[in-house]
């Protein structure tokens, strides 16, 4: 958790939402329909709490045999945040693959330790795009 000012937090969270809604997250997307994929980022599927149509969001993941890690930078202020609160079915890509699952918010989780477990590159975009992150842990279904 950071020890800024509510409203300092509140500006950051919104520019940061502003560059990855219309910058960041359209061109891994574009990529990602090309058939390019990158070692930085995967895609998770939410379905939208209000719209309930399907929702893609790039993410960076921690893959093991059961499931994935994933630092939700902004926690429950972010919209794939807030759609895994209202639904915490998924799905997620690992390489070509499309992965279900069930995912769980864990505030139990040292989000430090984990940001540094994605390598020194993925441990300076966690840290200078959050606001208040949490890690959240995706268990396969299928």
């Amino acid at each position: 958790m950071t020890s800024t000012s509510p409203d300092k937090t509140l500006r950051k969270f919104r520019r940061e939402r502003a560059l990855g809604r219309y910058l960041l997250n359209p061109a891994v997307q574009g990529l990602s329909r090309l058939g390019v994929r990158t070692a930085l980022a995967t895609e998770l599927e939410t379905v939208g709490r209000k719209s309930g149509q399907a929702r893609r969001v790039p993410v960076s993941a921690q893959f093991d045999n059961d499931g994935a890690w994933v630092i939700c930078q902004h926690g429950t202020r972010s919209g794939w945040g807030r759609n895994i609160a209202g639904n915490p079915n998924v799905r997620m890509r690992q390489g070509n693959q499309w992965r279900a699952g069930v995912a769980a918010f864990r505030p139990d989780d040292d989000v430090v330790a984990r940001g540094r477990k994605f390598g020194r590159l993925g441990a300076r975009m966690v840290k200078a795009l959050e606001t208040t992150p949490v890690s959240v842990r995706i268990d396969f279904t299928d």
